[in-house]
């Protein structure tokens, strides 16, 4: 992704902007630097490890620090509280590496403050400096683990969502799709010489816009030479990344057809939950919940790009975007939250949430950016506002997943059953009103009479006795399931 015309927007900070206090963040972050798609399985690289941890010590200092910029209200500043934090990746070796390189910076070695003292009065310091050890736990579809989502060269490959796979195909059937096709078909044959190692004829093509992309990309970084590399001018590589900007979009987000954007919907409702658990939390409560980081592929930054209307605030946002870039929402108010005047927890109406975004690292030299949501005119906007337009499109549990994807197998088979017998039950419901409420009820009571006289004479006949039973307790019903944590590519 392109940001060179992105400008950020600028407001006026009014006086009362120094006794804002920073609530809680949720970050959704790009991988760092990988090895190509096209030679399996892929690897997170060393320039990639840097970019992360640039990024963390950058969000380090912004929130983290003693002397950060915006700290995070009773967030642990040397020695991580691991309840403040949940720190997701998918099951993928890149996704996973970058999420515990980011760590590794987010809360560097403590040195002596990781220091702890035994019964016998022994200090003991942890490996490395007092290396602090934060769990990264794993993000899973509704249908399998997400897991080797950077191997899969498929936007949707790893979304499970049968309806947005099949939405994403039909951008193949677009006529913007076969424009582009036919009129790029020279210039990917024209470039041959350059992937004809791992593209044949056939494969160089506009279809393979993105992975033709990604194998040019990774290789003018990290090769020193490449075959007919004079092919390569600027304006070339330009091309190619625009084409696959244009390509991923249509495969990653459609207007008329929300369950495309199936990845930034659930993703949406994470970012919610995760938000929310700080707003209700006790403002002193220090084993809540304040930072949230989740760590995924481009397609779901698309997906909710579009859902969430950035394009408003510049076209850019229809780009890919850069290895290690990141989103971040804000909780912030400038209510009272500390002293003896602070109330147990905030009130709602007092919080607002601020989006940044960083288009690759965020770091001292190029800070992520505020911009508006949901195509408003400022970057602030009330919490109760981001949450009415967050529910207009976010999926957060497994029953409205499967219902927005039409899965009906795996995790969705109980759901779909729950559903067909609530279909069952109200049909067979309304078929009882063809008769009257009094013929209804006179033969329920002759049936049921029927039916014990019946029970008793077999009863005494086999030498039982007619007991009272207990009831049984309550099953659990599909509604109950787990909010569901769904990974798109």
């Amino acid at each position: 992704m392109e940001m060179k015309h992105l400008l950020p927007l600028l407001v006026l900070l009014p006086a009362e902007v120094l006794a804002e206090t920073v609530l809680g963040a949720y970050i959704f972050h790009r991988h760092g630097d990988r090895t190509a798609k096209a030679w399996k399985p892929t690897k997170l690289t060393a320039l990639g490890s840097d970019e992360v941890y640039t990024s963390g010590a950058w969000y380090r200092n912004r929130y983290v620090a003693s002397n950060s910029t915006h700290p995070i209200l009773n967030l642990a500043s040397d020695v991580a509280i691991l309840s403040q934090l949940s720190i997701t990746a998918p099951a993928d070796n890149v996704l996973q590496g970058s999420a515990e390189g980011f760590t590794q910076s987010l809360y560097p070695p403590a040195g002596s403050a990781a220091y702890q003292t035994l019964a016998d009065g022994t200090k003991v310091q942890a490996p490395l400096d007092g290396y602090q050890y934060i769990p990264v736990n794993l993000v899973t579809s509704a249908s399998t683990s997400s897991s080797s989502v950077e191997d899969s060269s498929w936007l949707q490959g790893s979304s499970g969502c049968a309806k947005a796979i099949s939405s994403s195909d039909s951008y193949y059937q677009t006529d913007e799709y076969s424009s582009i096709l036919n009129k790029t078909t020279a210039f990917y044959q024209d470039l041959l010489p350059v992937y004809n190692t791992t593209f044949n004829s056939s494969k160089a093509t506009y279809k393979n816009a993105y992975t033709i992309y990604d194998y040019v990309h990774v290789s003018d970084i990290h090769n020193q030479s490449i075959p007919s590399g004079d092919l390569l001018t600027n304006e070339t590589l330009h091309q190619l990344q625009t084409l696959a900007d244009t390509h991923e979009w249509g495969l990653a987000y459609n207007e008329s057809e929300p369950v495309r954007a199936i990845a930034g919907a659930v993703l949406a409702a994470q970012i919610l939950q995760g938000l929310n658990t700080t707003v209700t939390s006790p403002l002193s409560k220090t084993s809540t919940q304040r930072l949230g980081v989740q760590f995924g592929s481009y397609g779901t930054f698309m997906s909710f790009f579009g859902l969430a209307n950035l394009t408003a605030a510049s076209d850019d946002f229809r780009g890919i975007a850069d290895y290690a870039s990141s989103m971040s929402f804000e909780l912030v108010t400038n209510a009272t939250v500390n002293g003896t005047d602070a109330p147990t927890t905030v009130d709602p109406a007092d919080v607002s949430v601020r989006f940044l975004f960083s288009n690759g690292s965020a770091s001292d030299t190029k800070p992520a950016q505020e911009y508006a949501l949901f195509g408003k005119a400022e970057p602030l906007i009330s919490w109760n506002d981001f949450v009415t337009n967050m529910q207009g499109f976010a999926i957060g549990d497994t029953q409205s997943w499967c219902q927005a994807c039409g899965n009906t197998t795996g995790i969705c088979a109980s759901s779909s059953s729950s559903s067909s017998t609530s279909s069952t039950t109200s049909s067979s419901n309304s078929k009882s009103h063809k008769i009257s409420a009094n013929a209804a009820a006179a033969a329920g009571v002759c049936s049921m009479l029927g039916f014990v006289l019946l029970l008793a004479l077999v009863a005494a006949l086999a030498g039982f006795r007619v007991v009272r039973k207990a009831k049984a307790p309550g099953s659990i019903t599909a509604s109950s399931t787990d909010g569901m944590v769904e990974k798109a590519a």
